[in-house]
């Protein structure tokens, strides 16, 4: 929970060295940019790209993760049910904007066409109970990436506060920027609006009311949870006078 800037990327270039060069070529801009931290580009295939083969502590576990897509699939009676999709190829990089702030991964990946999954199990005679097994179409075409990078924790104020927010959310912006010049941007889902509006003031004015919010909320947690409760935002040397704003505004 947290204001957070959801973006995708997607293109048809069918060679590899191609998709290679668009991603170099988004790096390099990162580079350019004052992040925090620019990875190395991650080129993996295969079972490498399978997030739960990794031990919790790789560091390329959570690009891995987040590499993965997710599928839909008809459940019982009216439901649905999700199904990870894990890529097949992964040419990808992380950045880290600044403290207290997620890591904004860049990549574009390869998906199966189909996946076997597995449903509910049930009494067949003569075999007992089985789960029956069947092939699903993902419709995951061509090469994308679908992420997120919570920024609401850049400011902190242990970390430079509403300077160091905004100049975190700024850089991930100017990289789907670039996105867009390169012609693989897919879709932006900016919870602070500044993709939409370009408007730094009011961008700042909807972190102040995400903090108060979050604090609110994680505030009656602790009542009900007690003080063994974790949070970003408990950390903030100010979260009981944004406990209180945000618990007032309700």
């Amino acid at each position: 929970m947290g204001l957070t800037i959801h973006y995708s990327l997607k293109c048809d270039f069918d060679d590899f060295q191609d998709i290679r060069h668009c991603i170099e070529n988004l790096r390099h801009r990162a580079l350019d940019l004052p992040f925090e931290q620019v990875g190395t580009t991650v080129e993996l295939s295969g079972t490498d790209c399978d997030y739960e083969s990794r031990e919790q502590d790789d560091p390329h576990r959570w690009l891995l993760i987040q590499a993965g897509q997710y599928v839909d699939c008809p459940g019982p009676g009216k439901s649905s049910i999700s199904y990870s999709v894990p890529p097949t190829h992964v040419i990808a990089f992380e950045t880290v904007p600044g403290p207290g702030c997620e890591a904004a991964n860049f990549g574009l990946c390869r998906y199966p066409a189909t996946l076997q999954i597995t449903g509910e199990e049930r009494y067949v005679a003569g075999q007992g109970y089985v789960r029956p097994r069947r092939r699903i179409q993902t419709g995951l075409s061509g090469w994308r990436w679908s992420s997120f990078c919570k920024t609401q924790y850049a400011s902190d104020r242990n970390y430079g506060g509403i300077e160091n927010f905004l100049r975190c959310h700024l850089l991930v912006i100017k990289m789907l920027d670039h996105a867009k010049n390169l012609g693989i941007l897919d879709a932006v889902s900016d919870e602070g609006e500044f993709w939409e509006t370009r408007n730094v003031q009011a961008l700042a004015q909807s972190m102040g009311q995400w903090n108060e919010m979050v604090a609110a909320f994680v505030g009656q947690l602790k009542d009900q949870l007690g003080d063994d409760l974790q949070a970003e935002i408990i950390k903030y040397p100010d979260f009981e006078h944004l406990e209180a704003k945000g618990g007032s505004a309700r």
